[in-house]
């Protein structure tokens, strides 16, 4: 018996050893939407192409209200019987990585290679593929199974596809599933508060390198990285700022003119976020009136921390179909598309599919074994909603 004892679920969870064999089943018509999808490059912004993708893949398996909405959001809907609940499954269609990167991927008998496999290709192609698998399987829903491929999910998307779904969509959602590639055993039911942006640095043009200060775009940046790392964090609430990405300059006998951080603050404190946040305005300030320089501060995402406590039913249904694959949940804040979910107060979960490494670089890779078991997770749990097992009291 579940934890909590629950019929409905010990019955998901006896199916699911038998379920996560006939999933290999299915192996060939996953991997050929995970190279069609993953190959088709899907930049944040530019995920047209992918996007009328997975539309041919639900119109082809009869999903009524195939289209793609006014800021490019593939949808779906698989009709339920009852349609008394409405579930939106939802995998960001954008990759990390520029237009013209190479996309080609790697398949051999234990594993796929390739720019973007593991964020998001494999959630996309899962997604694309999740209608004709529980068709194949005979699972039939009470709740209308709303599909969607999110846009404008990742860097200045700003969860903007999901956050337009969610404010216009005429079938109000009851329950929220993100789908992503990696990894196994990843159970996220909250978020934290997170702001996300550039500091850049410029030499006017017209500058004058003898008066006092600075004459270089990256060691007036380096001072003010000093100037970050100087800001005292508390133990609690945890916090951290995570300097991303640095660059700047273009040769060994130029003076450069430009340089860029690209930055995160994160808490567990929203309060603190945004005091640590104009901190950063301080030291932006304060640095560009010294040098002479331009030093500007553009913050162009935010998250506020929430989400359903670890004690809810729907967590702890996650946590029991994870567990009884064998599969110990690791359960970690997230700043992914869970936080729209939050701002519109539905109970909402990310869930990862596989085993993977080398995030965001060429040699991107996911294991295809865990697979089976990632995705009879995520059927595992939809089932559980449909059956009621996640409503709380």
């Amino acid at each position: 018996m579940t934890p909590f004892n629950n019929p409905v679920l010990d019955n998901i969870i006896q199916e699911l050893p038998k379920m996560t064999e006939d999933l290999r089943d299915y192996r060939e018509i996953i991997l050929a939407n995970l190279a069609m999808l993953g190959e088709t490059p899907a930049p944040t912004f530019k995920e047209e192409r992918r996007v009328k993708f997975l539309l041919d893949r639900f119109t082809e398996l009869g999903l009524s209200n195939a289209s793609m909405d006014e800021v490019g959001n593939g949808i779906g809907v698989l009709e339920g019987t009852e349609a008394k609940r409405n579930i939106l499954i939802v995998a960001h269609a954008d990759t990390i990585g520029e237009h013209h990167a190479n996309h080609n991927f790697t398949i051999t008998p234990d594993e796929v290679i390739g720019h973007g496999v593991a964020d998001n290709s494999l959630g996309i192609a899962v997604l694309a593929s999740l209608p004709y698998i529980m068709q194949e399987l005979g699972i039939k829903l009470k709740s209308n199974l709303i599909l969607m491929g999110g846009t404008r999910s990742l860097g200045r998307g700003n969860l903007e596809g999901l956050r337009f779904f969610l404010a216009n969509s005429k079938l109000p959602v009851h329950f929220g599933l993100c789908m992503e590639g990696v990894k196994l055993g990843r159970l996220s039911h909250s978020s934290i508060g997170m702001l996300r942006g550039d500091i850049t640095c410029s030499i006017p043009e017209e500058y004058d390198f003898s008066r006092f200060g600075s004459s270089s775009a990256i060691l007036t940046l380096n001072e003010v990285i000093n100037k970050i790392n100087d800001i005292r964090l508390p133990k609690r609430p945890k916090s951290s700022i995570v300097m991303g990405s640095i660059s700047g300059g273009g040769t060994y006998n130029n003076i450069a003119k430009k340089a860029k951080l690209k930055f995160e603050i994160r808490s567990e404190s929203g309060e603190l976020t945004r005091e640590i946040g104009n901190r950063f305005e301080e030291i932006v300030t304060e640095s560009s009136s010294v040098h002479g320089d331009e030093v500007k501060l553009d913050i162009f995402a935010r998250r506020e921390p929430g989400g359903i406590p670890f004690s809810h039913p729907y967590v702890k249904c996650a946590r029991t179909i994870l567990s009884s694959l064998g599969v110990e949940p690791r359960l970690a804040p997230s700043i992914s598309e869970l936080a729209a979910f939050i701002d519109y107060e539905i109970p909402a979960l990310t869930l990862g599919i596989t085993a993977g490494d080398h995030l965001n670089e060429n040699n991107e890779r996911i294991e295809i074994e865990p697979m089976y078991k990632g995705i009879a997770q995520i059927i595992g749990t939809i089932k559980a909603i449909d059956g009621g097992c996640c409503e709380q009291d």
